[in-house]
């Protein structure tokens, strides 16, 4: 009896078994965007790219940028990385690029400017991934500043005749522009953008940008680029850069 209760069993134990089998894999986790903590500035920056402003030193380095694909592509072998802070008028950008050649050609203002090795910034004031606008600049201090109602995936268009009424910006060279036979150790940025407000309502009373921001380095347009996306609340979009062609969302 023992053994006709064993061999009863066994059947049930095998519909156990694959019950477990057929259980569907896990989708992979997506990694969490990176944040950082915007503080108040202390008191009004000079805007000069020079980045040796006192209250500079109170607001924290990001993490080194990578590609937008993460760990998918090699570590960039120059290092970008950037500041932020904020105060009544301005939500306030830094960017420091290693960049042993220092090269710059496009000079007129909405060039689209990553034909240049440039530095970005994506603003999303509430979030909410529409309604967000771009600023691009390169060494030569030429800036590209556009408006997108919504991400190109949505079939947003760029809005190259908006402008940041306000904008204060400026680019400081570690080296020589446009000169192959030395050896540059890079360039910086700063960037004011005034308010934090949604570009296509009327201006709000100034308040920390709470918002979606992010940057990005163009490193030759056939070549890789260095993203970072940060958040001070939350963000749900990257931009990909990386490569020849248009880019997309």
């Amino acid at each position: 009896m023992a053994r006709r209760r064993n061999l009863a069993a066994g059947p049930a134990a095998m519909t156990a078994a694959a019950a477990v089998l057929a259980v569907p894999p896990m989708a992979p986790m997506v990694p969490s965007p990176l944040g950082y903590v915007c503080y108040r500035s202390a008191a009004p920056l000079r805007i000069d790219g020079r980045l040796d402003d006192p209250a500079w030193q109170d607001a924290a380095w990001t993490a080194d940028f990578v590609d937008i694909e993460g760990d998918a592509r090699p570590r960039p072998a120059l290092v970008t990385r950037a500041r932020m802070l904020w105060d009544d008028q301005f939500f306030y950008v830094a960017a420091a690029m290693e960049e042993p050649h220092v090269w710059a050609t496009l000079a007129q203002h909405d060039s689209v400017i990553f034909h240049d090795n440039d530095f970005e910034v994506f603003i999303d004031p509430n979030g909410d991934n529409h309604e967000y606008y771009e600023f691009e600049i390169n060494a030569l201090g030429t800036g590209w500043d556009l408006l997108l109602t919504r991400p190109y995936k949505d079939g947003g268009k760029a809005v190259n005749g908006w402008e940041i009424a306000g904008l204060k910006t400026a680019v400081h060279l570690d080296g020589t522009l446009n000169d192959p036979s030395d050896t540059d150790g890079g360039w910086s940025a700063e960037i004011a953008s005034p308010g934090a407000r949604s570009p296509t309502r009327r201006a709000a009373p100034p308040r920390p940008p709470m918002g979606t921001s992010g940057g990005s380095t163009s490193r030759g347009w056939s070549g890789p680029s260095r993203s970072w996306t940060g958040a001070m609340a939350r963000c749900p979009t990257r931009r990909r850069t990386t490569g020849c062609g248009p880019r997309k969302e």
